[in-house]
């Protein structure tokens, strides 16, 4: 029987002034957070590395300041995949990676998010790309958006190309997202900026990546996270790593939804309790009452 692979659970980002009182106690500081939010949980997706390279220091900070086992899934930069389409971007790429080797064993998959316009015929440059880069421990994942990619040909070949080089597909899950009404401003917000594709459960490298996009009420979203709990434990029982990651309309309950995962896989199979939070139960965790 293999050994049960590592799950790690996070949000998009550690740092969000609405945990403070919650997540992270009354009064913490900012200059705190990273530090706080690793003692909670034990991933995150770096969002922010889509928009900028870090800097040397930066990066070094990052290390410091978090936790033992701590792993960060960051984002390739923008520059590389939208602006240059993974074409003439080695300067780019090479300090990009300066940046995931400067982070250790606190480096996670990293994960490449390709534009809505990268297509079917677009695969051969993916995989030129793919095949330039070192090999790597923490390994790489590779979001797509374009319908190409989401049934015939051009999907099949994707899955074929990712699993034969130990690449993972990002598992992109907005139907929460997408079956709420849009009554408010951040959910229509929300609804507008993700793309709108099918979830996908394919297995292509050792690790799965899931990104999960949440219905803004925290209870909306038992079915489907039961269905991910279901599938995550799978995965990690034949011993492959699951990086779950929790999103929500504004982030403010992302904890809270990860929280309510955790419960959920640990239903189904053995896990440590997630440590101590501040955090109270928001309303829109449970059901209202009838009466």
């Amino acid at each position: 029987m293999s050994e049960a692979g590592q799950f790690y659970l996070g949000c998009p980002v550690w740092a969000n002034k609405a945990w403070v009182g919650t997540f992270f106690p009354a009064g913490s500081r900012a200059a705190d957070f990273l530090a706080l939010y690793s003692q909670r949980l034990n991933t995150v997706e770096g969002n922010t590395t889509f928009y900028a390279t870090p800097t040397a220091a930066t990066v070094a900070r990052w290390r410091a300041e978090s936790a033992p086992g701590f792993k960060f899934c960051l984002k390739f930069p923008q520059a590389i995949s939208h602006q240059h389409r993974l074409r003439g971007a080695e300067a780019e790429t090479a300090e990009f990676l300066e940046r995931l080797e400067q982070l250790g064993d606190r480096c996670g998959p990293s994960f490449l998010q390709l534009p809505p316009t990268f297509a079917g015929r677009d695969l051969p440059v993916l995989l030129t790309y793919l095949d330039a880069l070192p090999q790597r421990h923490a390994g790489y994942a590779v979001e797509v958006r374009h319908p190409d990619f989401f049934g015939g040909p051009a999907e099949a070949a994707l899955e074929d190309a990712l699993r034969a080089r130990g690449v993972a597909r990002v598992l992109f899950d907005q139907r929460g997202l997408r079956s709420a009404e849009p009554l408010d401003a951040g959910t229509r917000a929300a609804q507008a900026r993700k793309p709108n594709v099918p979830v996908r459960f394919s297995h292509t490298a050792p690790f799965a990546l899931v990104r999960y996009i949440s219905h803004p009420t925290l209870a909306e979203n038992a079915p489907l996270l039961d269905e991910w709990a279901e599938q995550a434990a799978t995965w990690l029982a034949a011993g492959d790593d699951v990086y779950f990651f929790c999103h929500h309309k504004d982030d403010r309950y992302a904890p809270a939804l990860a929280r309510d995962f955790h419960t959920r896989l640990s239903q189904r199979i053995d896990r440590p309790p997630l440590p101590a939070w501040d955090a109270a139960e928001p309303p829109q965790l449970t059901q209202p009452s009838l009466f």
